[in-house]
Formats: C-alpha cells, structure tokens, sequence
C-alpha cells in the first residue's frame, strides 16, 4: 500500500492539530494564569471547564503525550511553548468574536461569552485575519481583555482588583471578567463598564469586586 503522501523537505506525519476539547484545555489553562499566579491545578481546570476529575486526567495525559503542557504526578499544569502558542491563537479567535458580536451584531457584553466558546471552534485562519481587519484590529475586546496579536505577543494593562481598593478610593474601570453572565450584569447596573470612574466598593458584590481591575485615580 502507498505511503501517505509528504510536502517535498519534510519528514515524519504532519503535525497534530487540537481537537476543540482539547483548544478548550489549553485555553482554560492560560486563562488561569491570565488572572492569577497561582499554579494551575487538575482540580481547578475541572471546576472551570465543567467537567469530571477522570475526564481532566484523560485529557491532560493526552495533551501532555501531544507536548503541549507538562504535569508532575497530582501537580500543577503547565503549558509549553507549543502549548501557549496554540492557547494564544484560540483565546485571539474567541476574543476577536466577542468583540464583533458586540459591535456588529448588537449582542450585550454578558451574551458574548458561550457564543463565541461555540463560533472559535469553527472559523478558519482566513476569517479570524479578516476579521481582525474588519475591525480595525483591536487590542481590547468588550471585557478590556487584551486580544493577543498574530504573533502571539499580548498586549497587557496595568491593572488592580477593584476589590484591593480601601472604601473610598477611585479607579477607571479597564477589564471586567467574562466567566460570570450574572457578574457583567450586575456590574452594568450598578454603572461599572470599562472606562467608568468607580468609588470602591461601588455597590459591588464580593464576586463582582474580585471580577473588575482598575487603574488608580
């Protein structure tokens, strides 16, 4: 039987692409260390993502296998460079969607989130750079996340959890935490959108203060 078919100066099977569940991983991973130094562990990526500790056991051992994130036995997780690179590209798509499913679309800042989990999976390479194009390539998206570059390079704000402010102090609102619908609505009530000028605690919910990262005034 012929062998399978290789581009003229390559070796060896071509390169595994991510499945979606495993983009997934990979992105939760990063976005774990996006907003906190903590080591990121089996246990955390589980209660992010939704899923059974044997599942994340299976699937971390496999993305492991790929070369994509280490683990000690019961440590934490760790991407590696190959890893970040493909975290960066899904977390650049899903950041991109959000930010035109706002503009464009008329979707509000908490409706954004589980579409765009949905579109990232789907869209090719040539609609992700069009897009960005489009929309006239934005560093932030509605969150004020920073939406990482084709080259990966992220560009990131000085910021600090709204909720370190003594009562009394000001700040300018410049990032908001997605992973909570119920969190960006309150917010919006209560006037805290990027950009605002907010008095802490600003009405806020312990979990929207943890959520909201400011600029000192």
């Amino acid at each position: 039987m012929a062998g399978r078919r290789r581009e003229p100066g390559t070796s060896g099977p071509a390169p595994h692409a991510p499945t979606a569940v495993e983009q997934d991983y990979l992105k939760a991973v990063w976005a774990a260390r996006e907003w906190s130094d903590e080591p990121v562990t089996a246990g955390a990526l589980g209660r992010r993502l939704g899923v059974a500790p044997s599942t994340v056991t299976e699937t971390l051992t496999r993305l492991v296998a790929r070369g994509w994130v280490t683990r000690r036995p019961y440590g934490p997780v760790a991407l590696t460079p190959e890893g970040e690179r493909l975290a960066l590209a899904v977390v650049r798509r899903h950041r991109l969607l959000e930010t035109w499913l706002v503009r464009d679309l008329g979707y509000r800042w908490d409706e954004v989130h589980q579409e765009a989990e949905v579109l990232e999976h789907a869209v090719s390479d040539v609609f992700v750079e069009r897009l960005d194009a489009r929309l006239g390539r934005p560093d932030r998206d509605p969150h004020g996340d920073p939406i990482p570059g084709p080259d990966g390079s992220v560009p990131y704000r000085a910021g600090v959890p709204l909720a370190s402010l003594g009562r009394g102090e000001r700040g300018v609102v410049v990032r908001v935490s997605d992973q909570d619908p119920q969190v960006l609505r309150e917010c919006a009530a209560c006037g805290v959108t990027l950009g605002s000028v907010v008095e802490a605690p600003a009405g806020l919910s312990t979990d929207a203060l943890a959520a909201v990262r400011v600029t000192r005034l």
